[in-house]
């Protein structure tokens, strides 16, 4: 029988699938600035062929970026076949920005392209290269689904055309040949024989890829389950209703600030805690201000962010596909004092990372490897409605040295996370070559003042740094676990919706 080739989604990543309409796209991606001069061509413009010529060569790295989708008959079953038919000028696309090409004309572009759906017939990631760009600079917007990739993993795609050495020219790379993909009667076996691997988990003879200790038996699940729902019971209820918290629509609005790194280790420097416990303090401040400004009463209201947290092994590295868990945070809108705040969202994390609720949310992911997939879709939709919490706030560590593509130096990159079906706004934040950059995804609608926003963040990010250097030494140490801020690891306390004010 001639070779084929098939490899089966997670369940984590076919949950990306599953949540995906046509108006909750699950793309990330970023808005990569670069030094132009050494990507054209010497009469002037982009030189898009030698750049095409450049990613096919590196493609080899990334066997992923020339596959496709392919569904198992009757189960539905996700999975990755060699695509025959991959076209790179697809996928590898060329624009530019009307004169004068300034940042806010990025920003509108960026938004256009991230409202339009990846074709899943097709490998499902874009790069777009987009000249014009004010100061002789040149933009990459690179457009990859959640599905195939995390924060992480995303990193290691795009390091593979862009790299610390600004003189690296590659090799001649292998042939590529795509194999052929398997029957439809050879992926259902394949499947079967994937669900009958369920039973010697149970007996404790083995685990599929991605399923919990093989020594689990049967006995031993009840157990298992109970304390994984109550390290992650917050993780399934639902959110209170805010403005942030409407049904978004198919169109984007992306919008970017950045501070530099020195900002955030001042701080912590004089205040202690880790680099997202700044990130937490500062949205905090400027979510509480923009809610204040729509007229919304922020007292007590229990206002929660979703943080992914990487459970990616050292040894994981390079591999694609997603490796995350989730924490919900309590965000303390309430406190109005940038200290007294930045403590409170210090305390908060670290009870939750006591409380287990990461850990939890990783067993609940392996045991959605036993799931059928049209019950394991079903309970991804109805996790994404119910248990993303009122915002995602991701941060990413990113290379802390320039990165280079064919000699052009990258200067800045701005990272986005998609929207839930009920989040209207979404942040991520990228560490790179000493700055902090922070990328804005919002609804077109529902957030139309996106850039106020954005100002409230330099605006808190600002006044945090300003009371850090006013603090006295001894308030460096975190204190205790307020009651009220408890919450955000039980699943059981009664929630507070937004109201408007009498």
């Amino acid at each position: 029988m001639a070779y084929t080739f098939w490899e089966p989604l997670s369940a984590v990543d076919a949950a990306f699938l599953a949540v995906e309409d046509a108006k909750a796209h699950m793309h990330i991606g970023a808005v990569t600035i670069f030094e132009a001069q050494k990507l054209q061509r010497p009469e002037g413009g982009l030189d898009i062929d030698r750049i095409r010529a450049f990613v096919a060569n590196q493609l080899y790295r990334v066997p992923r970026f020339r596959q496709k989708l392919a569904f198992v008959p009757l189960t539905g079953r996700p999975g990755w076949i060699d695509d025959p038919s991959f076209n790179l000028t697809y996928h590898v696309r060329h624009t530019a920005l009307p004169i004068p090409g300034d940042a806010q004309k990025l920003k509108d572009l960026t938004g256009r392209i991230m409202s339009q759906e990846l074709e899943r017939a097709k490998p499902l990631w874009e790069l777009w290269f987009v000249e014009g760009l004010a100061d002789d600079r040149l933009a990459v917007i690179s457009k990859i689904h959640h599905a195939l990739a995390d924060g992480i993993s995303g990193l290691d795609l795009i390091a593979a055309i862009v790299g610390p050495n600004p003189d690296y020219r590659p090799k001649p790379a292998p042939a590529w040949m795509p194999r052929p993909a398997p029957s439809g009667t050879q992926m259902l076996s394949a499947e079967v024989a994937r669900r009958l691997s369920v039973s010697a988990l149970l007996s404790g003879r083995g685990a599929p890829r991605g399923a919990p200790a093989a020594s689990t038996r049967l006995s031993d699940l009840p157990a298992m389950l109970r304390r994984t729902v109550a390290a992650a019971g917050a993780a399934i209820e639902a959110p209170v209703p805010t403005p942030l918290n409407a049904d978004v629509g198919p169109y984007r609005r992306f919008d970017w600030t950045h501070v530099p790194i020195e900002t955030v280790q001042a701080i912590r420097s004089r205040l202690g805690g880790k680099m997202n416990d700044v990130v937490l303090a500062v949205v905090t401040g400027a979510v509480r201000r923009f809610l204040i400004d729509r007229g919304v009463r922020v007292d007590d209201l229990d206002f929660r962010a979703m943080v992914p947290v990487s459970v990616r092994a050292d040894a994981e590295r390079g591999r694609l596909g997603n490796r995350i868990s989730q924490m919900l945070t309590r965000l303390p809108l309430e406190e109005a004092d940038p200290l007294r705040r930045f403590q409170r969202v210090m305390g908060i994390t670290q009870e939750l990372k006591i409380s287990g609720q990461a850990q939890g949310g990783e067993t609940m992911t392996a045991l959605a490897e036993f799931l059928i997939p049209p019950l394991a879709a079903s309970l991804a939709r109805l996790a994404a409605r119910r248990g993303l919490g009122n915002m995602i706030v991701t941060n990413v560590p990113g290379p802390p040295v320039p990165t280079y593509m064919l000699g052009a130096r990258s200067l800045a990159a701005y990272p986005l996370v998609p929207l839930g079906p009920t989040q209207a706004l979404n942040i991520a934040v990228l560490s790179y070559d000493g700055v902090l950059n922070w990328g804005f995804n919002a609804d077109w609608d529902a957030v139309p003042d996106l850039a106020h926003f954005v100002a409230l963040v330099d605006q808190e990010t600002a006044a945090l740094r300003d009371a850090a250097r006013a603090a006295p030494p001894e308030l460096s140490a975190a204190p205790s676990v307020r009651k009220r801020d408890q919450r955000s690891a039980r699943p059981d306390a009664p929630r507070r919706r937004a109201s408007q004010p009498h």
